[in-house]
């Protein structure tokens, strides 16, 4: 088994040249790309939901997160690990932090959730929706490669595309998410639903609504992002090597 990563804004290149592996079809419709192999990373499967440079792009609401995972899984993926661009909410969070969230909030509507029929319902404990194991590992990896990371967090899943309120960023700081983002949901129970475990690690790229300057740029995450991909991507290595898949 080998380890899944899924990126998104910005993280279609995160380590180096890649070539794609088999097809994009599955039972759910085409997914977002082809997965690709790093040349640096061959035994890691490599997924963009938002799509890559050589296909259409998806939004938030638009990505067949069904169809990403199903495909992984099909190629060979025994865990995961999925890296979200978010919005911080806790005031202690600046730009540029990496966070491991271990809750969420699900705040999305209208999407394609589950895997599961009516024929064939499926009751997935989600009490702790990024896997425990996972995290564990990744926290290990943090550890052992020097890079600094906020143990814990709730990440708040919003609609999209367009960004959040200042009201709702306090509502939903009320409600006790401490970073905001618009993808990790239905991922993350999808990938319980598949007997995928998961983890997620997060880059703050911009203050969440009402909490710092206005709205972040496309210039302004890309420079986020190209700061922060050394120790991403130092993270995602020690991580990895460390994932426990399952047989």
């Amino acid at each position: 088994m080998k380890v899944a990563l899924i990126g998104g804004t910005g993280l279609g290149d995160l380590d180096g040249p890649s070539r794609p592996l088999g097809e994009a079809e599955t039972p759910y419709g085409p997914a977002s790309a082809r997965v690709r192999v790093f040349e640096r990373w061959p035994s890691v499967l490599f997924l963009n939901r938002h799509g890559d440079e050589r296909g259409p792009r998806f939004l938030p609401h638009e990505v067949n997160y069904r169809a990403n995972l199903w495909l992984l899984r099909e190629r060979g993926a025994g865990a995961m690990l999925a890296v979200y661009a978010v919005g911080g909410i806790a005031p202690e969070l600046k730009v540029g932090d990496l966070v491991v969230p271990d809750q969420l909030i699900d705040y999305t509507w209208g999407r394609a959730h589950t895997v599961a029929t009516g024929v064939q319902p499926l009751y997935v404990d989600f009490r702790d929706p990024f896997d425990p194991a996972m995290r564990s590992a990744v926290l290990r990896a943090a550890n052992a490669a020097a890079v600094t990371v906020h143990a814990g967090g709730v990440y708040g899943c919003t609609q999209g595309p367009r960004l959040e309120t200042a009201a709702e960023i306090d509502r939903m700081a009320h409600d006790g998410c401490t970073v905001v983002g618009m993808t990790a949901m239905p991922e993350v129970a999808l990938a319980r639903e598949l007997d995928l475990p998961l983890a997620g690690v997060c880059l703050v790229v911009n203050p969440a609504a009402g909490r710092g300057p206005p709205g972040p740029t496309v210039q302004h995450v890309d420079a986020v992002i190209a700061e922060a991909r050394p120790r991403l991507v130092a993270l995602l290595h020690a991580s990895i090597d460390n994932c426990p898949t399952r047989p």
